[in-house]
């Protein structure tokens, strides 16, 4: 069932529906990343002032410049972390077109499903984004304590979350959250297996903006499956 999930996911890849959602969060995560560098370095140069001066220095009129012009590496530094989760957290928005071009393609007759209102994949989106971001922050221990282990930590860690997030994106479009809650229970194992296959997608540099498209349709056939085999 794993297998024939991610095989049947990497071959819609070229479906116009797929490309359409992939730019978009690509596009709306770039902006605002470019966005937050602009204003950081706005606001670096305001807190500094235009004419900051030190203690038992006199007045620095290059600081500000200076501090202005600091702070940009380091936003880029924090952006190039921060690019996949926020790709993550933006793109699942659209992630219900990806899921109705796999039910469309595969599974035809089923008509469109319930969407999910604005507020709350909006809601969905920033909570997925907090926790991916704050989990891996937590396991940077993890990563220095056992750093041979490290790629098979992130990959478990990030398996697990993303097969939480998509499945129940998926799921919850056919039968409600709730239920979409206790298939994910009942089928923790196969849930969590196909989210590590795409987790490891996630440590190469530019195919890891496809995961979320992937994972969105990967784990519409996931519940497909397993739908049709709960009482």
């Amino acid at each position: 069932m794993i297998l024939e999930a991610v095989s049947r996911a990497i071959a819609q890849l070229p479906d116009p529906r797929f490309r359409g959602v992939l730019l978009r969060g690509i596009g709306i995560t770039v902006a605002a990343l470019v966005g937050a560098v602009i204003v950081v370095f706005q606001l670096v140069g305001w807190l500094v002032g235009d004419d900051p001066s030190l203690p038992w220095i006199g007045p620095l009129p290059w600081l500000a410049d200076a501090a202005s012009w600091a702070s940009v590496p380091v936003m880029l530094l924090l952006s190039a972390f921060l690019m996949i989760p926020v790709a993550s957290a933006v793109t699942s928005l659209f992630l219900e077109e990806v899921a109705q071009a796999v039910e469309d393609r595969h599974y035809p007759g089923l008509g469109t499903a319930t969407s999910v209102p604005l507020g709350d994949g909006l809601i969905d989106s920033l909570g997925f984004l907090g926790t991916m971001v704050l989990a891996n922050l937590l396991a940077l221990v993890l990563y220095l304590l056992f750093a041979p282990l490290a790629p098979f930590i992130f990959w478990a860690l990030n398996g697990f979350l993303l097969g939480r997030e998509y499945f129940t994106l998926a799921a919850m479009r056919r039968v409600g959250r709730t239920e979409a809650r206790r298939l994910r229970r009942r089928h923790l194992g196969a849930i969590w297996a196909t989210g590590v296959i795409m987790a490891v997608p996630l440590t190469i540099p530019l195919v890891n903006l496809l995961v979320p498209v992937l994972g969105a349709a990967a784990f519409t056939h996931v519940f497909h499956r397993v739908a049709a085999n709960r009482p």
